[in-house]
């Protein structure tokens, strides 16, 4: 089952993309469908033009919002901080904030990156004072650590809550059993489970429909899919046969990631791109609206995230909000899109294997 939307559109803002709220996960905290995701926020993307960012998606209806404390190497968390502090409680009391924390900072340093209680502990205590507040909503561990015990780890989280640091806490780049196991390992505790996943997922990465998506519906989790463009790559910047030039990321490093040209410039690629683009073209918006609006549709979807270095790529995004695709368009992507797996386990003959219907076909 999708994330109830709750609502729709923003009193007071007439001139505002209308924005749908939905329920984050299984919390009783609700978001709004799409998130805005800061990782370019002192890197790609300058103080200012960052301030501009949040004070648009706030005026546009947006509620969520996504930064870590290695983005930048924490001048995200510190812009975002000093936004909050420059503008009235009144206007930033919507957001919810979420940030992350697992990866290192101080090159070198044994115990300066993982899931372990000392760093966590630190981590979070060294994100709250750059993002100048006494607690985040939601706190999410951003990798799995196969060094440190799954046991340390919640529990670490589960005190975090009940001090008040932090109000939910989700998961980031963990696979399904790795999912499975922290939500069931949560409840054998006694402690506080976690209420969302964050994964790589688009329609050039929908191996995440395999087993993560599953495992989050059957958890309850929603999801808070990042890079929903695939890096770039569905908002039609990239040309099939032509290296990536200008002032793109793939121009800067075409090596990049990812979403490196020539990892990511398969024959499926271009199928999908030439899909999306045709879906487009027949509506009259954006390849990247057509994107963010397939993703955002997709169960159990809370909140995607958009990731902008401008106002301008952040205006475009947000129309996607308003966007509903037809169930032929849908079914048009989704095959154009398909990873075709081998047949086991992913493929038809492992589901037909998993399968079962009743005498008379129920």
């Amino acid at each position: 089952m999708a994330p109830q939307t709750l609502l729709t559109g923003t009193p007071g803002l007439d001139s505002v993309v209308p924005m749908d709220y939905r329920m984050l996960g299984g919390s009783g905290c609700a978001v709004s469908s799409l998130c805005l995701g800061t990782m370019t926020f002192g890197v790609e993307t300058d103080e200012s033009g960052a301030h501009a960012q949040l004070d648009r998606f706030l005026e546009a209806g947006g509620t969520m919002v996504d930064t870590a404390d290695v983005y930048g190497g924490g001048k995200s968390e510190e812009i975002i901080g000093r936004w909050f502090a420059s503008r009235p409680a009144d206007l930033t009391e919507p957001v919810v904030l979420a940030t992350k924390g697992r990866f290192s900072l101080q090159a070198g340093a044994p115990n300066g990156a993982g899931l372990s209680a000392r760093h966590l502990t630190r981590a979070l205590d060294a994100s709250l004072r750059r993002l100048g507040r006494d607690s985040v909503d939601l706190y999410q561990v951003h990798a799995y650590d196969p060094l440190t015990p799954l046991e340390e780890t919640l529990r670490t989280l589960d005190g975090f809550v009940r001090a008040g640091k932090i109000r939910y806490w989700g998961l980031s780049n963990f696979t399904g059993w790795q999912l499975t196991k922290a939500v069931h390992l949560a409840r054998a505790l006694n402690a506080a489970a976690p209420v969302t996943i964050q994964p790589q997922y688009s329609l050039l990465a929908r191996e995440t429909e395999w087993e993560i998506v599953p495992a989050a519906l059957d958890a309850g989790l929603g999801l808070l899919p990042w890079s929903p463009l695939g890096g770039g790559w569905l908002s039609g910047k990239y040309q099939r046969d032509q290296r990536p030039s200008g002032d793109t990321r793939l121009g800067d490093d075409p090596n990049r990631g990812m979403e490196a040209y020539d990892r990511r410039g398969t024959d499926r690629t271009w199928q999908v791109i030439d899909a999306v683009q045709k879906v487009a073209d027949d509506r009259g918006v954006s390849m990247a609206e057509v994107a963010i609006a397939w993703l955002t549709a997709r169960p159990p979807v809370s909140a995607t995230i958009l990731g902008a270095r401008t106002i301008s790529q952040l205006e475009a995004n947000l129309r996607a909000a308003e966007l509903r695709l037809s169930p032929s368009e849908t079914a048009a992507l989704d095959a154009a899109s398909d990873p075709h797996p081998a047949d086991y386990p992913y493929g038809e003959l492992g589901v037909d294997q998993r399968a079962r219907t009743l005498p008379g076909g129920h």
